[in-house]
């Protein structure tokens, strides 16, 4: 294949936007474009205002605003993409099944199966497609089936090429990659196909980071890099619930055994619980991959990870009714935080919603601010769990823009997400404007126990007695 000069990304989302402005700021001779069938969404992009693009990540503006209209595009002209680019990135939303064989485990494939026909129809030279999303193993061999057998007589090339960004410090992730994994066939045109991808991304990372592997360990590597995470987040959860019934603080706990060098200290801050698009949806489908092959055990053992995290969000939502004296019916909670970690809008799996949905099943009326989250979205998370009817949902919750005027005459306050902000906030003043005894749950262990106990508050932090 020729010197790379187009590329194009199938997606438009936390994946897509921040990846291609990455690589369009660090190769300015290859021209970037980003389609999404969503013309909302690309609306946004190419916003002038750029407070206002559909992904918030520190550090992204900038990005865009430099390389906006030069060589990197956002459009809905998929068609026109796919075939002028020589390399395609596949960068769509793999949900977990909610339906049929493998539903509540397996990634739903739709719209991978729908990118791939897509592409087959379009291209009319050779191209290199490349999988960003999270898959299943083999899935590249279905898309290779797909492309060759409904396509133009063209060759194509798959590459598994998985993100391993953490939302809120994305751009950061990219330029300075712990790694960055690229499957392909163990032949000279797959060779050909991982070096041309290799070359883009040496632009600005050193060769010794750039790993080549065959198709199928860069899928699966991609799935237990997220499993291995989320177990230490369960493995640390699971120690503060034996915390709180002791004198121990996890704090303390996760210092102790984070200065062990075969264990390190990422990944061990005790929390109401792990949200995000991958984390979840990934063990589930090691756990649906691991059943399909008759491993059960293996299934077993990942499976432990979410019933843990589970438990976490459901003890936090438990230990918040029964501290307000076992009834929580028509009092005033105050949600500091909806999006699943600080840095970022996205809410998807955030442990504030299956909190709130506990809290509402009580009858609670809460009030809900995020600094990035809109009130469409935190709406639309609970409409989507089925529990009650929409408007009941907005009966009972309330999201506003103040978070100081949120708390006047509040039972209690939760907070869900650590944003750095609410550390910042006057908390004598919040305490004067609740109702007394003022309760205060901390889920991201983010504020000082003994000030917020001199305070008057009646603190509880995850973690601690």
């Amino acid at each position: 294949m020729s010197k790379i000069s187009k590329i194009c990304c199938i997606g438009a989302g936390y994946v897509g936007g921040p990846t291609m402005s990455v690589i369009a700021s660090q190769c300015p001779e290859i021209e970037v474009t980003v389609v999404d069938i969503n013309q909302e969404r690309i609306d946004k992009w190419n916003d002038s205002n750029l407070d206002n693009l559909p992904v918030y990540e520190p550090g992204l503006k900038e990005l865009v605003q430099e390389n906006r209209g030069k060589n990197l595009f956002f459009s809905t002209n998929v068609d026109k993409a796919i075939d002028e680019a020589q390399i395609i990135f596949i960068s769509v939303n793999t949900p977990t099944k909610t339906y049929g064989k493998g539903k509540g485990q397996a990634a739903d494939l739709k719209y991978i199966e729908l990118c791939a026909r897509n592409i087959a129809k379009v291209a009319k030279d050779n191209k290199i497609v490349v999988e960003k999303s999270t898959l299943p193993v083999r899935t590249a061999s279905a898309i290779k089936s797909i492309l060759d057998n409904t396509g133009n007589g063209v060759d194509f090339e798959i590459l598994s090429n998985p993100e391993f960004l953490a939302e809120g410090t994305a751009i950061d992730d990219l330029l300075n990659a712990d790694r960055v994994l690229i499957g392909g066939a163990e032949t000279p045109e797959g060779q050909a196909a991982k070096d041309a991808l290799s070359s883009i991304y040496a632009h600005w990372l050193p060769e010794e980071k750039i790993l080549q592997t065959n198709v199928w360990s860069s899928e699966l590597s991609k799935l237990v890099a997220n499993a291995f995470l989320a177990q230490r987040v369960s493995s640390i959860n699971s120690i503060s619930a034996l915390c709180e019934k002791t004198d121990a603080n996890v704090a303390e706990v996760s210092r102790a055994i984070g200065y062990d060098s075969r264990i390190g200290s990422k990944f061990l801050n005790s929390s109401v619980g792990f949200g995000g698009s991958c984390f979840q949806k990934d063990i589930l489908n090691l756990v649906y991959i691991a059943s399909s092959y008759g491993l059960q055990e293996v299934a077993d053992y990942w499976e432990q990870v979410i019933i843990m995290n589970d438990y976490q969000k459901r003890r936090f939502a438990e230990n918040i009714v029964s501290t307000l004296y076992n009834t929580v019916s028509g009092k005033k909670i105050v949600f500091y935080g909806w999006a699943f970690k600080k840095d970022t809008n996205d809410t998807r799996e955030s442990a504030a919603i299956y909190v709130a949905d506990a809290l509402l099943d009580e009858k609670a009326e809460i009030t809900i601010y995020d600094p990035k989250v809109p009130e469409a979205q935190v709406y639309a998370d609970l409409d989507y769990l089925g529990s009650r009817s929409p408007e009941e949902n907005r009966r009972l919750l309330k999201v506003v823009n103040d978070p100081i005027k949120a708390i006047e005459d509040a039972h209690a306050i939760a907070i869900l997400t650590e944003w750095d902000e609410f550390k910042t906030y006057d908390w004598k003043a919040i305490y004067d404007a609740m109702l007394k005894p003022a309760f205060l749950f901390d889920g991201r262990r983010l504020l000082d126990t003994e000030k917020m106990n001199t305070l008057g508050f009646e603190y509880y932090k995850i973690g601690q007695s």
